[in-house]
């Protein structure tokens, strides 16, 4: 099957549901990067909407941890509150949930299932990206593959990761490290971004949804 990539979502619902309509799931297995919740208007709709797709189609969907989702978790869990996750866009998603107090419980223990990474013979895909550093793999450090905003290590694969917001709002290949980088800012009034590759990493596609006025917090 081809590759459907999807970058960073942001609680930008109904951008993702038209970038979803540009996906075959009979011919592409589906890949979202993570961040799916935090700063946008609609968090518990799109995190149920990408349940519903994985438990749907559960062979051909894969949606990654991304560190929001990762900071999320932190602060329902047993060691919670955290209070750094709600100065830098959980104080929305709380407030959101709140209101859908019945959604939480069943997204939680969805969100914590989620796995770090994807990959193939010739494709990585992560939140962040497999950095440099010893801790590359750990999702709990700053250069980890959660949080990295360092240089990426050039790996066999082509590595595609969002996280990082791309100020042009279009999607940016490091050839150095090769490297795909597709958080093209949607909540911050940019682009959602997908990608299509074939199962080699060979591109096929890129679509650029702008995102939708409603999906951004006044």
């Amino acid at each position: 099957m081809n590759l459907f990539i999807i970058g960073d979502v942001h609680g930008c619902f109904h951008t993702f549901q038209e970038l979803l309509k540009r996906w075959d799931p009979a011919t592409e297995f589906l890949i979202q990067v993570g961040d799916l919740v935090d700063r946008g208007a609609y968090i518990p709709e799109t995190v149920e909407l990408a349940r519903s797709l994985s438990e749907q189609y559960p062979d051909s969907t894969t949606f990654l941890m991304g560190n929001h989702e990762d900071a999320l978790l932190h602060h329902f869990g047993p060691d919670g509150p955290y209070p750094g996750w709600l100065r830098w866009g959980g104080r929305s998603t709380a407030d959101q949930y709140r209101a859908r107090p019945e959604l939480l419980a069943w997204h939680l223990l969805w969100l914590e299932q989620r796995p770090l990474f994807w990959e193939n013979e010739h494709v990585l895909v992560s939140h962040a990206g497999i950095g440099t550093s010893d801790q590359a793999y750990n999702p709990d450090s700053s250069d980890g593959l959660l949080w990295t905003r360092t240089p990426l290590r050039r790996l066999p694969q082509l590595q595609v990761v969002g996280h990082t917001p791309m100020p042009q709002g279009e999607p940016k290949f490091d050839k150095a490290t090769n490297a795909l980088y597709i958080d093209t800012g949607a909540v911050f009034g940019g682009n959602l971004t997908g990608v299509r590759l074939s199962p080699t990493g060979r591109p096929l596609d890129i679509i650029l949804i702008p995102v939708h006025p409603e999906d951004l917090l006044e």
